[in-house]
């Protein structure tokens, strides 16, 4: 029987690595990955976060990923990687890029050069679940709209 992996998502990760390093990433890792900026001694400041591995065939990974910001970002001198599953799918990752970008968004510590306006698909999820927070103990309550009540 195979061994129980220890997180669902993450498969491995590197974090902090030099920004010459990146040809020791393996071809086609599929992923998230963040570019951060080496200010002073452990200080590393988020500047990118990014995705790889969203071609049908998996292809178009980390390593091509972060040669490509070599010329295109400036201002980066690590990374860190964190490699998916080969069981986590595109959407998947695209979901968890969406989230870590959405929770950074107004966050003033980073500065991230690729705030994106927003997930379609989380603003969805917002409108149609509302939690009641006078009654924290009972089940989300699906809110009605015009279509489910025939309107």
């Amino acid at each position: 029987m195979p061994r129980q992996s220890i997180l669902r998502l993450i498969k491995r990760w590197k974090r902090y690595q030099p920004k010459d390093s990146w040809s020791r990433v393996p071809k086609n890792t599929r992923g998230i990955y963040v570019l951060y900026r080496n200010s002073s001694g452990d200080h590393y400041a988020a500047v990118y976060i990014g995705v790889a591995g969203l071609g049908l065939t998996g292809g178009g990974g980390v390593r091509g990923r972060l040669k490509s910001h070599i010329s295109r970002i400036k201002n980066w001198t690590h990374y860190s990687v964190f490699e998916v599953h080969d069981n986590v799918t595109r959407e998947e990752i695209r979901e968890l890029d969406s989230l870590l970008l959405g929770m950074f968004r107004h966050d003033p510590r980073i500065r991230l050069a690729n705030k994106q306006k927003g997930s379609k698909k989380l603003y969805q999820l917002r409108n149609a679940v509302h939690w009641r927070e006078s009654e924290p103990n009972k089940p989300l309550k699906q809110r009605r709209t015009k279509k489910s009540r025939g309107v």
